[in-house]
């Protein structure tokens, strides 16, 4: 009853997906500015990309101009003194916002400094060459991130009261991430970093599981937020991740780093080989943090590309053979995007955990010699 539940609501989601990309591009392909193909490229790349207003769809109406459905958010500026001020005056980038006698104008999602009538400035490759002032503002993703993270406190926070008043046995929901949490516990933490020192990294450990996890299945949903899909969001994970593992790395991790042959040869045989050795020990440092931002971000950024670009394709085949094909696939693919959804949080963790493992590690040098 449940797989049925769920089928059903992933094949709505998909069909309110498809017909907000139908709307959207129907309109465009009505004005006569841009072919078809275009206009999906276009389309697609804008719900990738960050926004400072939560947009969600937008209706053509009857006069030609296009209403917006979604909601403001607040742009924070520092530009010789702090800016505040409402995303509603960009009017989705169509406008110039006048704010103390400064104007500002959204131009491919970022804010640059420009006169009243909106003037952007190139140079010889065609970069906007406008000054950009210091952008702190509230963005959908930062949103997002706000949404995920008031959930997870009200979510945890109730398991544990829960686990209190009922002698650790916990109630309703509690039931479905308790046997989550133990196997972070037991298999993940426990298994990769060992029982003397796991328990320091089990917050940070769920935390990062469940913020990947939900951020990536609201990104399955029609609000068309894309947070794991973009790599300043996976670069900051990875950062926490570099920094403890370094912060807290003992005495035999940096010796295994600066010194990984050990006694095993005199020291002028080690010398060459240091040479080589060293440089890749330290080149590992950031290659580990580096390739866990690039696969959680390429993982997500390619599994939106890939179900928006089927969906596109029902425009183009335009046919009672092509467009529903597409639209099978484009729903097939939503579905397994549900367990990458998952395991690219139980990656991320994994990974995290057996590289606090590796900064953890200790040797009885007295037992080993």
């Amino acid at each position: 009853m449940r797989s049925t539940l769920l089928i059903k609501l992933l094949f709505v989601t998909s069909l309110f997906i498809s017909n907000t990309a139908f709307a959207s591009m129907k309109e465009s392909e009505g004005e006569g500015e841009k072919d078809l193909k275009t206009e999906i490229t276009e389309y697609i790349g804008h719900h990738l990309k960050d926004s400072h207003d939560f947009s969600l769809f937008s209706i053509k109406q009857e006069d030609g101009t296009k209403k917006h459905i979604g909601f403001p958010l607040p742009v924070i500026l520092w530009d010789n003194g702090l800016k505040v001020f409402s995303s509603s005056k960009f009017h989705h980038g169509e406008t110039v916002a006048e704010v103390d006698g400064n104007y500002y104008k959204l131009y491919h999602s970022k804010i640059y400094k420009t006169d009243a009538s909106g003037t952007i400035n190139y140079d010889e490759k065609h970069h906007a060459t406008n000054e950009k002032p210091l952008d702190l503002s509230i963005t959908k993703g930062v949103v997002m991130i706000f949404i995920v993270g008031l959930l997870m406190f009200w979510l945890f926070s109730s398991l544990a009261k829960s686990y209190a008043k009922n002698g650790s046995i916990p109630k309703g929901i509690g039931r479905f991430f308790e046997p989550i949490v133990l196997y972070i516990r037991d298999d993940i933490a426990i298994a990769n970093i060992g029982e003397k020192r796991y328990k320091k990294y089990m917050p940070f450990l769920l935390t990062v599981f469940f913020f990947i996890w939900f951020l990536n299945m609201f990104g399955l949903t029609p609000l068309g937020v894309n947070v794991t899909g973009n790599i300043a969001v996976t670069t900051a994970l990875a950062i926490v991740t570099f920094l403890l593992t370094n912060l807290t790395g003992t005495k035999d991790y940096w010796k295994h780093l600066f010194d990984p042959l050990g006694d095993s040869m005199p020291w002028y045989g080690k010398i060459p080989l240091y040479i080589i050795l060293i440089p890749i020990e330290i080149l590992g440092i950031f290659i580990k943090p580096f390739s866990l931002l690039i696969r959680l971000y390429a993982n997500m950024q390619a599994g939106h590309i890939v179900v928006m670009s089927l969906i596109g394709l029902m425009f183009i085949f335009k046919s009672w053979i092509g467009s529903p094909l597409s639209f099978g696939l484009a729903f097939a693919i939503s579905l397994i995007e549900i367990l990458v959804a998952l395991l690219q949080a139980y990656i991320f963790t994994m990974l995290s955990a057996l590289y606090f493992g590796f900064a953890s590690e200790e040797h009885d040098h007295a037992e080993a010699h």
